[in-house]
């Protein structure tokens, strides 16, 4: 998100974030939990995860959380470390003062948001390909078979009686 922008710029950024250290398996943002932050990673890897369903890894220089910095809605994911990490967090205040002073935060923002809904477009139509494929199973009963009526019109015969 910040690979285009000034040197200068990123040295001034960075000295207003905070960098925060995780242990591995620590969950760091909550599904459904209000947020204000976002997140870069600086060393480590994530997983995003959605009702258990991990969606994503995140490494080095990737970031997470941008959504709700943006819209003030619930986290609509939750993040949790898959080793140790430490991360940058940037508030919503300094995102948006950052992108008054630089603009072209904003436009890369933008691009990473529109890669990520291309990423999750793509995952979503190799789905529904597959969901639409013919089964390999036979969708018909062979001749022979024929439904049992239930209940049984007549009482079943009990062994040795």
């Amino acid at each position: 998100m910040f690979k285009e922008l000034r040197d200068d710029f990123l040295v001034r950024l960075a000295s207003v974030m905070d960098e925060v250290f995780y242990d591995s398996n620590y969950t760091i943002i909550t599904e459904g939990q209000e947020g204000r932050s976002m997140y870069i990673v600086v060393s480590g890897r994530v997983s995003v995860h959605i009702g258990g369903q991990e969606v994503a890894q995140l490494k080095e220089d990737e970031c997470f959380g941008e959504m709700s910095v943006f819209d003030a809605e619930p986290r609509s994911a939750s993040v949790t470390t898959l080793e140790p990490c430490a991360c940058l967090v940037l508030t919503q205040q300094q995102l948006y003062d950052a992108i008054d002073e630089t603009p072209g935060i904003a436009v890369n923002v933008i691009r990473l948001l529109s890669r990520r809904i291309r990423e999750l477009n793509q995952d979503l139509n190799q789905v529904k390909q597959q969901l639409t494929q013919p089964s390999p199973f036979p969708q018909t009963r062979p001749q022979w078979y024929r439904p049992l009526p239930f209940p049984p019109s007549e009482p079943l015969a009990r062994p040795g009686g």
